[in-house]
């Protein structure tokens, strides 16, 4: 239990000092090279779900800010169930990481909205402005900013629909909540049955 604890908590500590420092410091779509134009620092918000899919406006937000406090809860029951279930260690580390992402991306979620002010093209955030926040608990936005544009080329002419078009692998810009996530489910994919195999 406590090596669980340790995990979650050094991802979600890692993952909102991140967070809190990005918001703070740029504004949006600025960016910094960390690896060349491999590796990019580039501050973008998302303010619905996974790469920036947003689902019936405002109500919407609300709905998959609460499904993911349901989802949260199930995982941590299954991840309490797991541990004393003396479960194969590295089933409750992929659940574990699945866990610290779901509430590290939470916390943007319901917090961030009430403790910073917007952030803009021109404007960094300030952390607890007198005006107040930019939106109400369960309406925040998600900061995201690991960028990986490893390539980028044009689909040949060929292509249907889209030949001649630029393209960018890997496009989406994400964040340590969603690495861990990632990470837990791809491991559980892999190695299930290893860790799922009876006797």
């Amino acid at each position: 239990m406590k090596k669980t604890l340790i995990l979650i908590f050094i991802i979600l500590i890692a993952d909102q000092i991140l967070k809190i420092w990005i918001k703070t410091h740029l504004c949006i779509g600025q960016e910094y090279s960390v690896f060349g134009d491999w590796f990019l620092i580039h501050f973008t918000e998302n303010s619905g779900m996974a790469f920036g899919l947003q689902f019936a406006g405002s109500y919407g937000k609300l709905i998959l800010s609460v499904f993911r406090i349901i989802a949260i809860s199930a995982i941590g029951w299954y991840l309490f169930h797991l541990i004393r279930q003396k479960t194969k260690p590295g089933l409750v580390i992929c659940i574990s990481l699945i866990f610290a992402g779901a509430i590290g991306n939470l916390i943007d979620s319901a917090f961030y909205g009430m403790l910073f002010s917007e952030s803009s093209f021109h404007q960094v955030a300030t952390f607890l402005p007198e005006e107040g926040g930019y939106a109400t608990f369960l309406h925040g936005k998600v900061v995201d900013m690991l960028y990986f544009p490893i390539i980028n080329g044009t689909y040949p002419s060929w292509f249907p629909f889209i030949g001649g078009q630029s393209f960018i692998f890997f496009r989406p810009i994400f964040n340590i909540a969603d690495s861990s996530i990632t990470i837990g489910v791809f491991s559980l994919i892999i190695f299930q049955r290893k860790f799922f195999k009876k006797g």
